[in-house]
C-alpha cells in the first residue's frame, strides 16, 4: 500500500518491516476477496485506515482453548495455516495497541499498525503454549516493542534512544508528565525521576532531546562563520595501531581456537564446527536427527564446549575477559 520513496523528505521507508514480515512467516499469504465488492468500476475516494478497519472485523476472536491448540500446531508442526490464524484473529489487537501510541505519532497511523503486525508475528514465532500464559497478553507485549522502536528511530533524523531504558523513559516520560500536571504538580526533573525510579540527569538528557531541535552538520558555526559543524567531527578511522593491534589479537584467538579443536572429537568436534564457529550453522534438530539425540541435548553439549572455550582461552590468554570482552 506504501510507494518505497527514499529520496522524498517526509517519507519513511518501510519496506524493512514487509520484508521482515516476509521472512518471519514466508507462506502467510492466502488469498482473499476484496473488502468491498462494488458493480461501479468507476474511481471513488476512499480512506485505506478504515477500509483496513472493515477487513479486519471479517476474523473472529479466538478462545483461550483455540489460541492453545493452534498455537501448539505451530509450535509442534510449523502449521502456517495454524499460525495465519493466530495472526488474523488478533488483528484488531495491534489496533487497539497503535491508537494507544498514536499520541506520539501522529503522521499516520497506519504506519503504527504496520509495525505493531510485524511485532505479532514475531510474538506468534516466540510464543510457548505450554507456560499457560494467554496468548493476546504475551503479544501485547512483542507489539508494544515493535511500535515503539518505530517511534524512536523516527522521531528525528538522529535516534533519540537506543537502549531499552531509554525508550521505555521515552514511553513513559510524556505520560508522568501530563499525570503531574493534572494533578496540580509542577512535572519538575527530580519529581519526575523520582515518579519514574531514575535518575534526575536521564530525564533532564531525554527532555532535550525530545525538545531539542535538528541541526545540519553543513550549517556554518555562527552567524557569520565560515566552518561548518561537520568540521569537528572526529575521524571515524581507526588509527594504524588500532588496526594492527585488533589484527594481532584476532589473530591470538584463532590460533588458540585452533588448539582447542584439537581437544575434541565425536559428536564436541562437530557441534564445534557445526554450529558454533559456522559461518551458516546447523540447527539444533539437525544435530540432533544426525546423531539421534533430543535438541536439549544437543544444546547441553553446546553449552558445555563454549564454557570449556572460555576456561581454555582464559588460561592461555592473559586478561581474556578484558581484551575480548565481546566473545564473553
Amino acid at each position: 500500500m506504501k510507494e518505497n520513496r527514499k529520496d522524498t523528505p517526509g517519507v519513511v521507508d518501510r519496506t524493512g518491516s514487509l520484508e521482515e514480515a516476509a521472512e518471519l512467516f514466508p507462506v502467510l499469504r492466502p488469498d482473499l476477496a476484496p473488502v468491498v465488492q462494488r458493480e461501479d468500476r468507476g474511481l471513488v475516494p476512499y480512506d485505506p485506515l478504515q477500509l483496513y478497519l472493515m477487513e479486519i472485523k471479517s476474523y473472529r476472536l479466538l478462545t483461550r482453548e483455540e489460541e492453545v491448540e493452534l498455537a501448539t500446531r505451530f509450535q509442534e508442526k510449523q502449521d502456517q495455516q495454524a499460525a495465519y490464524k493466530l495472526v488474523t484473529s488478533n488483528l484488531r489487537l495491534v489496533v487497539k495497541i497503535a491508537m494507544d501510541f498514536s499520541r506520539y505519532w501522529t503522521k499516520s497511523l497506519l504506519d503504527l499498525i504496520q509495525e505493531g503486525n510485524v511485532g505479532l508475528l514475531q510474538a506468534v514465532r516466540k510464543f510457548d503454549p505450554y507456560r499457560g500464559i494467554k496468548f493476546s497478553y504475551y503479544a501485547s507485549f512483542w507489539i508494544k516493542a515493535y511500535i515503539l522502536k518505530f517511534i524512536m528511530e523516527n522521531w528525528k533524523l538522529v535516534k533519540i534512544g537506543t537502549t531499552q531504558t531509554q525508550r521505555k523513559l521515552f514511553f513513559n516520560l510524556a505520560k508522568e508528565k501530563e499525570k503531574l500536571i493534572a494533578q496540580g504538580f509542577d512535572p519538575a526533573p527530580r519529581l519526575l525521576a523520582e515518579r519514574l525510579d531514575v535518575k534526575e540527569q536521564e530525564i533532564e538528557e531525554m527532555s532535550q532531546r525530545l525538545g531539542g531541535a535538528e541541526l545540519s552538520l553543513n550549517a556554518p558555526v555562527g552567524d557569520e562563520g565560515k566552518e561548518t559543524y561537520d568540521a569537528f567531527l572526529p575521524d571515524p578511522s581507526a588509527g594504524a595501531d588500532d588496526r594492527i593491534s585488533d589484527v594481532e589479537r584476532r589473530e591470538t584467538l584463532l590460533e588458540n581456537l585452533s588448539d582447542f579443536r584439537k581437544t575434541l572429537s565425536g559428536k564436541e568436534l562437530d557441534i564445534f564446527d557445526n554450529r558454533i564457529l559456522s559461518e551458516n550453522p546447523m540447527t539444533l534438530q539437525e544435530l540432533g536427527d544426525k546423531y539421534g539425540i533430543s535438541r536439549e541435548r544437543v544444546r547441553q553439549i553446546q553449552e558445555r564446549i563454549v564454557k570449556n572455550i572460555k576456561a581454555w582461552l582464559s588460561e592461555k590468554i592473559p586478561n581474556f575477559e578484558e581484551e575480548f570482552s565481546n566473545f564473553v
